[in-house]
């Protein structure tokens, strides 16, 4: 039986631009593109793809056999019909999306250099109407199993319906990828506590990590995590891999080094999509972090936040092919 997933967030029309690696500055501190004012900058390449939390992770979820949802709000502009398109396309649920007029979709412009570095020149748009007033909390009741990305600051009043759900679906499945709103406040408030007392597997980097728990190294913020109610915590940090907790152990989870890094965007959604699938599947923390970890080698080698999703049957064959030396040690 497919699992139905909704997932909860933003859709983005992105405009990727390639520049030449000239004009990247390295500095002592850091590297940045330099452009002169008054200057005429030749591009290496303009790509246009779909993107954005909530439609990356139900495209990525769909790919791997889910019966996925999105809710998210998109403008009656070019845009939101391509959005909107590509999540069809994708054999993906629109009926909880929202359409509003005389708006622009949410719209990035992504510049990178071919090495898999970028900056993002982002514009919230229609996504900032994410809020109680359109939320389709009938859909989500359906759902088996809730995605919840990163959302505008002035949707984050749709925590109380989602405590509602989780609390009245005992048995809905939850991945939360928390927002700026959210980590900003951190762990103390209580509609954020109730969420994460429900939370199946809570998705952050190190620096939203030690931010949302105000802890000063990974370990204690996993520890603060677990002792609000999240079941699974896993924490990325780019490199260096991901380090997660079921409550018993901790385990390190290498990335899968390749060569042909194109470009990270939606590598961390990948991941997310990747572990939360396994975990549907009835697989360990482990070798969740392992399907996230191929998910987001797959994304990296391709332009965009979508194109390197992988395929159930093609997931499948990487876990049975790709050996990743997971490290467990007593939390």
């Amino acid at each position: 039986m497919r699992t139905r997933t909704i997932s909860i967030g933003g859709a983005t029309y992105d405009v990727f631009i390639q520049l030449d690696k000239d004009t990247v500055t390295s500095t002592q501190n850091d590297d940045a593109f330099t452009f002169p004012l008054g200057s005429k900058i030749h591009t290496q390449k303009v790509i246009e793809s779909c993107g954005g939390g909530a439609s990356n992770t139900s495209v990525g979820l769909s790919r791997l056999g889910c019966d996925a949802g999105f809710c998210g709000v998109v403008s009656d502009d070019q845009w939101g019909e391509k959005l909107l398109q590509n999540l069809k396309n994708e054999k993906v649920d629109t009926r909880c999306a929202t359409i509003v007029e005389e708006e622009v979709s949410s719209f990035s412009i992504i510049l990178t250099s071919g090495s898999g570095d970028r900056v993002i020149l982002y514009d919230p748009g229609a996504n900032k109407h994410l809020h109680d007033a359109i939320f389709n909390k009938e859909m989500v009741c359906n759902a088996q199993w809730m995605y919840l990305n990163h959302i505008q600051e002035n949707s984050c009043v749709i925590q109380d319906d989602l405590i509602e759900i989780v609390t009245m679906n005992k048995d809905m499945g939850l991945t939360w990828n928390p927002g700026g709103c959210q980590i900003e406040a951190g762990i103390k408030p209580e509609n954020n506590r109730k969420l994460l007392s429900h939370t199946n597997l809570l998705l952050l980097n190190k620096e939203e990590a030690l931010k949302f728990t105000e802890k000063e190294s990974v370990d204690e913020a996993i520890k603060a995590l677990l002792q609000a109610g999240v079941t699974n915590v896993c924490i990325t940090s780019g490199s260096a891999g991901s380090k997660a907790s079921d409550g018993k152990q901790v385990y390190e989870c290498p990335i899968i080094k390749t060569e042909n890094i194109t470009d990270t965007t939606g590598a961390g959604d990948a991941f997310g999509v990747g572990a939360s699938w396994a975990l549907m599947q009835g697989r360990n923390l482990p070798e969740s972090m392992q399907a996230g970890s191929i998910n987001a080698a797959s994304v990296v080698q391709y332009i965009g936040a979508q194109d390197g999703l992988l395929t159930e049957i093609e997931m499948n064959e990487q876990m049975k092919n790709t050996q990743l030396d997971v490290k467990a040690r007593p939390l």
